[in-house]
């Protein structure tokens, strides 16, 4: 029995059937299928066109986010403290639309302020030397806080119509495609190719695999990982617009527990914990899955608590089974 390819090299093409079928990707294409026949099985509303459209609504923030989580995990390092980064930008979007801005300023703070997050976090890892994950622990509670002492149990409600359109508006009408939806869509083809097909992906490769040896080669490691989280962070702050933008106001819990829901899509899609391997098309698939499956089971009024459970106990499954697989493999005699 062979294992399935869980963590090789994206660029490295299957020779032979076998090797397509047990390829990750190929699997999560079996399981997005699979959750969309039992979907489609337990709901006669779930293959609804504008249904399905809705669905992207409550995914495609997280996915974006997930985007940049992907290369950070790639290289050895991790980022907890996005969805806290978020309601730290949707708390500066809030006073400033109470101060009167518009929605192009509003956009420009949101990103701005995920940016510098994101900086801060990087200078911290990548400058400093600590670790990533130590980090923004303690970040995801330092900008999460301030959005909480700021806010107390108040909301910012505020906002511009047409900043609210971001979030709630259509690319175009049919297929209806909101605008979250499509802007995630081109990041991903972007992010593909600047990881499958560029010379800075397989940089970010190297430094997964062995990021001593990667700094020896002439890669300059600490730089890349200070932009990767520069990214990540401007990225929480694109998902901070469009998540303020859709539900139309400003909370202190707002995005409580996404980093989670990020993670899990990050290692399903079949990006390895420990660094060196995955791809951006599988991250993909695992949004979809996730995305999907999460709608499935709100039709049918599954509690939210449920869910995420559910999540947490596929988060552990994602991680152990190819690790399991492996060593059964490894005892299996010649």
């Amino acid at each position: 029995m062979k294992q399935p390819a869980r963590y090789d090299v994206a660029d490295r093409a299957p020779r032979t059937l076998s090797d397509f079928l047990l390829r990750w990707e190929t699997i999560l294409v079996a399981m997005l299928v699979l959750v969309v026949i039992g979907n489609t099985a337990i709901s006669p509303y779930f293959l609804d066109i504008y249904n399905l459209s809705d669905a992207t609504f409550n995914f495609s923030e997280k996915a974006i986010i997930a985007l940049g989580m992907a290369l950070l995990i790639l290289v050895r390092d991790i980022d907890l403290s996005v969805a806290a980064i978020i309601a730290l930008a949707s708390l500066a979007m809030g006073l400033a639309a109470d101060a009167g801005a518009g929605t192009p300023l509003l956009i420009l703070i949101g990103l701005s302020v995920g940016a510098v997050c994101g900086a801060f976090n990087g200078f911290l890892v990548a400058r400093i030397g600590l670790p990533s994950i130590v980090v923004t622990i303690g970040t995801m509670s330092l900008f999460r806080g301030i959005a909480q002492v700021v806010l107390g149990d108040q909301a910012i409600t505020k906002y511009p119509a047409a900043f609210q359109t971001l979030g709630q508006g259509y690319l175009v009408r049919w297929p209806p495609i909101p605008y979250s939806f499509a802007l995630f869509l081109l990041l991903a083809v972007i992010f593909a190719f600047v990881l499958h097909r560029t010379t800075l992906g397989r940089k970010f490769y190297a430094m997964g695999n062995n990021p001593v040896a990667a700094q020896f080669s002439g890669i300059q490691v600490d730089k890349i990982r200070f932009w990767l989280f520069v990214l990540t962070g401007t990225l929480a702050g694109v998902a901070a617009v469009l998540l303020t933008a859709r539900i139309g106001s400003t909370r202190p819990n707002i995005a409580l527990g996404w980093e989670l829901e990020v993670i899990t899509a990050v290692i399903l899609g079949g990006v390895s914990i420990a660094g060196g391997s995955g791809t951006i098309p599988g991250v993909v698939l695992a949004v979809f899955i996730l995305g999907l499956a999460t709608f499935g089971l709100s039709l049918i009024n599954v509690p939210g608590i449920v869910i995420s459970v559910l999540l947490g106990l596929l988060l552990i499954a994602s991680i152990a089974v190819p690790i399991v697989v492996r060593r059964l493999m490894k005892k299996k005699p010649a």
